[in-house]
C-alpha cells in the first residue's frame, strides 16, 4: 500500500509579492519576479494510490491563489504504483527522478506518495493538508537574491534570464515546467477502481535546465519549448530557480498565457 501524508482541506489564504505580468502587442506575455522568493509546492502524486485523491483536491483550492503569481504550484504524477493495477497517463520516469533528488536532499530512505514538497523540503503538515499551528507555508519568502525576467517569444518558445546577487548561493539550478488545469480520469482498475479523479497543475512537461555559477550581477539566459497548450486546459509555463545543494529555492516565476 502506498505510504501518504495526513490528508486536509484547510484553506491558505494569506499572499507573497506578486510577479509583475503584462502582455506584450502580440499577445505574448512576460513577468518579472518580486523583492521576494515566491514559493514552490510540488506535489508527488498518482492516480494509482488511494491516499492521493485528498491531495489533489488541496492542490485545486490553490489555483486563484497561483494564478496571481503568490505561488508556484505543481502536481508530478508519478508510475511507481502503476503495477497496482491502473496506469497513470500523466507519469513519467522524470518525475520519479526529480522525487528521487528531493529524497536526497531531505536525507529520506524511500520515496512516498502523496508527498509535499515546500521550497525542495519535504513538507508534512499536521492535520489534513492544513497549516497546523505555524502560519501560512506559502507567505510572502525572504528577500529573494536573484530576480528572473520571463517572456513569450512566440506560441511555443519561451525565454527566461536569471540574474543572481551577491546574496545567492555559489551555485544555483534551474527547471522549467508547464502544467494544465482541469483533466479529468475516470479510473477502472487498481486502489482507485470506479473513482472519477480531477486533476489540476498538472505537469506536462518537465525540462531540466542547467547548473551555473552565481557571477553577481551576470544574467543567463534560458529556452525552452514548451508543448502545445492542450485545447480546454488552462496552463501556466513555471521557472524555479533552486540550490542543487540543498533544493532551497532561489527564486520562481509563474505565467498563465
Amino acid at each position: 500500500m502506498p505510504r501518504h501524508t495526513r490528508t486536509a482541506a484547510a484553506v491558505l489564504t494569506s499572499l507573497a509579492a506578486s510577479a509583475a505580468l503584462a502582455a506584450t502587442p502580440g499577445g505574448q506575455c512576460r513577468a518579472q519576479s518580486g523583492a521576494t522568493v515566491t514559493p514552490v509546492l510540488e506535489l508527488y502524486t498518482s492516480e494509482g494510490c488511494s491516499s492521493c485523491p485528498p491531495a489533489d483536491r488541496y492542490l485545486s483550492g490553490l489555483r486563484e491563489r497561483a494564478a496571481s503569481g503568490h505561488a508556484v504550484v505543481e502536481a508530478f504524477h508519478v508510475g511507481y504504483w502503476d503495477y497496482i493495477g491502473w496506469v497513470d497517463r500523466f507519469a513519467t520516469p522524470a518525475h520519479t527522478s526529480r522525487q528521487r533528488q528531493v529524497s536526497g536532499w531531505n536525507n529520506l530512505r524511500s520515496i512516498y506518495t502523496p508527498q509535499l514538497v515546500l521550497n525542495g523540503a519535504d513538507w508534512r503538515p499536521g492535520g489534513l493538508f492544513g497549516v497546523g499551528g505555524n502560519g501560512d507555508p506559502l507567505a510572502a519568502g525572504s528577500t529573494a537574491h536573484a530576480s528572473i525576467a520571463l517572456r513569450q517569444l512566440s506560441p511555443d518558445q519561451w525565454e527566461a534570464q536569471v540574474t543572481p546577487d551577491a546574496g545567492a548561493p555559489a551555485r544555483w539550478s534551474a527547471y522549467w515546467t508547464v502544467t494544465e488545469h482541469g483533466h479529468t480520469s475516470r479510473v477502472s482498475a487498481g486502489e482507485n477502481n470506479g473513482e472519477t479523479l480531477k486533476h489540476d497543475f498538472v505537469v506536462r512537461q518537465y525540462v531540466p535546465a542547467g547548473d551555473y555559477a552565481s557571477d553577481t550581477g551576470r544574467a543567463r539566459t534560458l529556452n525552452v519549448r514548451s508543448i502545445a497548450a492542450t485545447p480546454g486546459h488552462e496552463r501556466q509555463v513555471n521557472l524555479v530557480v533552486f540550490d542543487p545543494a540543498n533544493g532551497k529555492t532561489v527564486q520562481a516565476l509563474s505565467v498563465g498565457c
